[in-house]
């Protein structure tokens, strides 16, 4: 990130009045003017003087920033009983320090003596309570992050299942796998990541289910981190992956807490980031991709149904065009008589090569695909489906494309949107770019030849350790009960090898 590098340059520069002690001084005031000089004097930094009408020694600063922190919480149990304790005739000076643990009457309360852990704490939306003479900063948990309210899932949507999903908070977000496996191996534990943003990550996994191993894995990446800021959980994705020049996504993405409670259970390790509602499970296989969390909520027929017809529509979306493309230029005489002179017609009134057809047709589609997303919701979906059908007749009415173009490419376009996981999508858009040109050039042999350097490629990927198209390479005959088909629960309670 451009802003970030450049942050982090100027804050490498060396000041003249950078304060290199890292300990709080036991005079309130010093504090409170070194961290306003620090905060450069923000406007939503809060600082509260108390003194006590009987020793005017005796002082406490109450700090934190507005917006971050819980203004009810403060006021009813910080500050009123610091005023209520300091108006006691028998308050003394000595003890003070000791008594401030009975008298801040919070959930969670410790004590920081490093200026750093006082100033992060500040920054994160707790509230510090300096008192004069002492070098301890009390900090007291008052945070009030501002997060929208648990709503259905946007991109991972069901028919029959639960309806919540994540939110940006990360509280939140371990609450709603918590409450769904109220059992004491589940293991949480916080990481904050960026030089400049301090993100929190969370890495949850169950205890005596994970790989031992593998957790200590996650844990050692998303340690090395060394970035100023994370924004998104791609970020950590690309960091901590494995591969970082493969098209195919070596961490599995999700906004659906049932989904992420499932793959705990089978073994796996989430990392939660603050800031976003999809959280990352490893390792990840390839055929997790091509299952919904609906296909445990429904009959195991049905559901190995629907999982077959996604690996086709994943082929579907990926190979139509080019086969077609393969065929009509390179391989005419693998089409039926009656189909090529139909489709030899169709040509006869357009004066494109079919290569240049078909990327047309692609390439309106993509930008249709994007004016959706981008328009507002309102109109979006409306423009979309309004523009590919006026577009599409327009096309084939002036002679620009053939009626078979405009087929082949809607059902590619349309099979791609089976895929449960917007990643996969992703990566079938790319794949079938380079199919057509591969195709328009050698025909079905090339086809062949990308399918057969893909598969060595995905048979080469690693996912933390764990081979990337298993279980089918490695083939593991036990665990296909839960690849291209799904066997009844039962028989899917045992969890997968790791090795």
């Amino acid at each position: 990130m451009r802003i970030g590098r450049s942050l982090k340059r100027s804050k490498e520069k060396p000041t003249t009045n950078h304060i290199q002690v890292n300990t709080l001084s036991d005079e309130v005031n010093e504090n409170v003017v070194r961290l306003m000089n620090e905060l450069g004097h923000s406007s939503d930094l809060s600082v509260r003087m108390i003194e006590s009408p009987h020793h005017k020694s005796l002082q406490a600063a109450v700090i934190h920033l507005d917006g971050l922190a819980d203004d009810n919480i403060i006021n009813e149990n910080i500050v009123d009983p610091l005023i209520q304790s300091f108006n006691e005739n028998n308050q003394k000076l000595i003890g003070i320090e000791e008594q401030a643990s009975h008298i801040l009457t919070v959930s969670q309360l410790t004590i920081k003596e490093s200026w750093q852990e006082f100033v992060s704490a500040v920054l994160t939306g707790d509230t510090a309570v300096l008192l004069n003479g002492s070098t301890k900063a009390f900090i007291a948990s008052t945070k009030k992050q501002p997060s929208r309210a648990i709503t259905e899932p946007t991109s991972q949507t069901v028919i029959r299942g639960p309806k919540d999903s994540f939110t940006e908070n990360l509280r939140t977000n371990t609450s709603l796998i918590r409450t769904r496996i109220q059992n004491p191996d589940v293991r949480l534990e916080s990481l904050k990541v960026g030089s400049v943003t301090q993100t929190d990550i969370g890495i949850m996994y169950i205890q005596g289910i994970a790989d031992e191993s593998i957790v200590k894995e996650v844990k050692e990446r998303v340690k090395g981190i060394d970035i100023d800021g994370v924004l998104e959980s791609n970020y950590i994705e690309e960091l901590i992956r494995d591969d970082g020049t493969t098209i195919f996504p070596l961490l599995l993405n999700t906004e659906r807490p049932d989904a992420v409670v499932g793959n705990l259970l089978e073994g796996r390790i989430a990392i939660i980031i603050q800031g976003t509602p999809f959280v990352l499970i490893v390792p990840t296989v390839f055929s997790q991709f091509f299952q919904s969390p609906e296909d445990y909520y429904q009959n195991q027929y049905v559901s190995s149904f629907l999982r077959l017809l996604r690996f086709g529509a994943f082929f579907l979306s990926m190979y139509a065009s080019s086969i077609y493309l393969a065929l009509i230029t390179h391989h005419q005489g693998l089409i039926p008589t009656t189909l090529i002179v139909s489709l030899m017609a169709q040509k006869e009134i357009v004066p494109f090569p079919a290569i240049v057809e078909i990327l047309v047709m692609e390439m309106a589609f993509e930008i249709l695909r994007e004016a959706g997303i981008r328009m507002p919701r309102a109109i979006g979906p409306a423009v979309s489906i309004v523009g590919a059908l006026i577009l599409g007749q327009a096309a084939v009415e002036a002679g620009f494309v053939g009626a078979a173009v405009v087929i082949i490419v809607a059902i590619s376009a349309i099979s791609s949107f089976t895929l449960p996981n917007t990643s996969l999508v992703n990566v079938t858009r790319g794949i079938r770019f380079m199919l057509l040109f591969i195709s328009a050039f050698i025909g079905l042999y090339g086809i062949l030849l990308f399918t057969l350097c893909t598969w060595l490629h995905m048979s080469s990927l690693r996912s933390f350790g764990v081979p990337y198209f298993a279980p089918f390479a490695p083939f593991r005959f036990k665990e296909q009960k839960d690849g291209f088909f799904r066997f009844p629960l039962p028989s899917l309670l045992k969890k997968p090898s790791r090795k």
